[in-house]
């Protein structure tokens, strides 16, 4: 039994800034904007209290009493914040994994993925094309106030999902499978015209080694590839972003559907 009192309203205000505050450090833990290693964890939590003490005071919820009544009731409904947060902070982030993913498929057609890079923001081997389009995303996402974009949607969770519900309502179908499948077809759609170019600098490259067998085609079908990919890639670039942002409210609208199973 805990020592509470639902008509105690400091127990009741400091409950609620708890739970919110969960669900904000889980979202910042999950966020591609904010998960990088390069982004201190205190400087997450800090951030994560700052904003639940501007968001607790107009959520207009009060704590159940079951949670009053037992430390466990208020562990699982901590837990439930924490997987709520994380499911807002990484479905919206789909558009950035598909341009990320989109550098890989660009790399790989291009054989510059031969060769990785060291990326000193996540701490692991990276392909360089795709490093140099997620660092883009994020630019981009930050430019046209995705982050904040991301605060208000939490902020509207909390009136969807509200504190400490105990009712959990399981949904017919979660579709899950098909915001994989909007990410793969984004990163293909962004790649698309590099496979293209690449398709036909080999059928040349082709009809090159049967009229003229002297050449070398290997060795000029490297750079010539290369060098055709990183055009196309200026060229498309303009529209891959526009893509991209297309995509960003998007993400947002199916994090907050993806929640609804935890309401």
């Amino acid at each position: 039994m805990l020592p509470f009192t639902l008509n105690d309203a400091y127990v009741n205000l400091i409950l609620i800034h708890l739970l919110v505050s969960i669900r904000f450090f889980a979202m910042m833990l999950t966020a591609s904007v904010f998960m990088l290693p390069s982004f201190p964890n205190p400087v997450k939590f800090w951030l994560a209290v700052i904003l639940a003490m501007i968001v607790a005071p107009v959520v207009d919820a009060s704590v159940p009493g079951i949670l009053l009544e037992n430390w466990g009731y208020l562990f699982i409904m901590a837990g439930r914040e924490f997987l709520i947060g994380a499911a807002i902070g990484f479905i919206s982030g789909i558009p950035l994994y598909s341009l990320q993913i989109s550098g890989f498929i660009d790399g790989t057609l291009m054989g510059l993925n031969m060769m990785n890079i060291f990326d000193p923001l996540s701490e692991s081997q990276t392909s360089a094309l795709a490093q140099m389009k997620y660092l883009l995303a994020i630019w981009f996402y930050l430019h046209w106030d995705g982050h904040m974009l991301l605060v208000n949607a939490l902020s509207e969770s909390v009136r969807l999902v509200p504190i400490g519900v105990r009712m959990w309502q399981i949904p017919d179908s979660i579709p899950w499978i098909d915001w994989i499948q909007r990410a793969f077809m984004t990163a293909v759609k962004i790649s698309l015209p590099i496979f293209g170019a690449i398709l036909l600098a080999e059928v040349g490259l082709g009809f090159v080694a049967r009229t003229v067998p002297q050449m070398n085609v290997f060795v000029i079908g490297i750079p010539l590839k290369i060098c055709m990919g990183l055009i196309v890639l200026l060229m498309i670039l303009p529209t891959a972003v526009d893509i991209f942002h297309g995509e960003i409210e998007r993400a947002v609208e199916w994090a907050l559907e993806g929640i609804h199973f935890l309401r």
